[in-house]
């Protein structure tokens, strides 16, 4: 019947005006679709490990940049220069002379000029003959502990800036025993390498420096 039609006719046109509403709200509402950032593209392309150092190198770098020259250089080389209060001149160094007359520096002094004895006779012993066993003197005349004895006694003579540049000179001092041991080691049957006994010579090189720097604040 025509009322029928009628009534199908304008479920019809409602239908087609509710679709080309949503569809024109649907063309001018914001996009709530994830975002694929370089970052996260970035992320699925390399390795988990990889993408944390690539992040964490470029944060470095920038916190480096931002940092200021004097601070950047600190961070690098520790506190020396200007800002630092350390004594590394002997010339500048202050002393308590009451103290280093007493006893007991006195003796660190005359120790510490033989500890600097025994590395130039190492040294002597290693020129003549590159496969020299060095190893139970270092030990035996080199003793850790009665060598920081030595020097933490000499060091109490000293006012609290000069104490600071004197414990560069003891931390290089002890770390060097210590590695010239490990490198003056020697494997039966296999001879001493031209390689290993330059880091030996370098190794004493550098501990009769820092004895007679040491000493030369006294």
């Amino acid at each position: 019947s025509l009322a029928r039609i009628d009534t199908f006719l304008s479920k019809m046109k409602l239908a087609l005006t509710t679709s080309l509403l949503v569809a024109s709200v649907g063309a001018f509402s914001p996009s709530f679709a994830p975002v694929r950032t370089n970052t996260a593209i970035n992320a699925e392309q390399m390795s988990r490990s990889a993408f944390l150092q690539t992040s964490l190198t470029a944060a470095a770098a920038t916190f480096v940049t931002l940092a200021s020259p004097q601070e950047a250089s600190a961070a690098k080389y520790g506190s020396v220069g200007r800002d630092s209060s350390a004594v590394l001149d002997p010339k500048d160094a202050i002393i308590d002379d009451e103290i280093l007359a007493t006893e007991a520096v006195q003796k660190s002094i005359s120790n510490l000029k033989a500890y600097l004895n025994i590395v130039q006779k190492l040294k002597a012993n290693v020129a003549s003959n590159g496969q020299a066993d060095i190893v139970p003197m270092i030990r035996t005349d080199l003793d850790f502990v009665a060598l920081r004895g030595a020097m933490n006694t000499l060091t109490t003579a000293f006012d609290e800036d000069t104490q600071r540049g004197t414990d560069r000179l003891v931390r290089i001092i002890i770390q060097d025993i210590s590695e010239l041991e490990a490198n003056s080691k020697l494997k039966e049957g296999i001879p001493r390498s031209e390689k290993r006994l330059v880091v030996i010579n370098g190794k004493l090189d550098k501990l009769e420096k820092a004895f007679s720097d040491l000493l030369a604040f006294v």
